[in-house]
């Protein structure tokens, strides 16, 4: 909704459009990709393909699709894991729902950890180990440890909560 503020007229992003530019962020770090690569190859300078990342510009279908051919995605995927709440208020028909994360994403955009240059910086790490032996160790191992932090916590909260019951 535009809101006046003096002589300017201030508009929110759409959340559609923070969802896809957010994808075509995690796409190009996972790549490794900087802004400025991704803008040459699209004809755009770095400050524009931030601004699709922020949301803060619209992605019109015939750009959308230059990005997916640079990025090496089908179009789809900067729909993929759409978070349901990102089409409220705009009313559909059930047949134009379909495919547009109705389950959503469990994560916030701002706590996604997919979506962290950490993860991305791990993932793509991760796939630079060209051994598969060494790599599925590696994957049990971070299983294992995760686990093992989790069942951890589990305890944790259990112990802090029998305490209060006693007190």
């Amino acid at each position: 909704m535009a809101t006046r503020k003096g002589p300017i007229f201030l508009t929110k992003s759409h959340p559609v459009d923070v969802h896809v530019g957010s994808r075509i962020r995690q796409r190009r770090t996972l790549l490794g990709m900087s802004q400025s690569k991704v803008g040459d190859a699209v004809g755009l300078t770095f400050q524009q393909i931030q601004k699709y990342e922020k949301g803060s510009n619209r992605c019109g279908s015939s750009r959308l699709f230059e990005f997916a051919k640079v990025l090496d995605v089908p179009v789809s995927y900067f729909f993929d894991e759409m978070p349901s709440n990102a089409l409220a208020g705009r009313p559909m028909s059930r047949r134009g729902r379909k495919g547009f994360g109705e389950a959503g994403t469990p994560f916030d955009q701002e706590k996604d950890p997919l979506i962290k240059r950490e993860t991305l910086e791990l993932v793509r790490a991760y796939y630079k180990i060209r051994e598969d032996r060494v790599r599925k160790c590696i994957f049990e191992t971070i299983k294992a440890v995760g686990a093992a932090s989790h069942a951890e916590a589990l305890d944790d909260r259990k112990g802090q909560k029998a305490r209060r019951a006693s007190s």
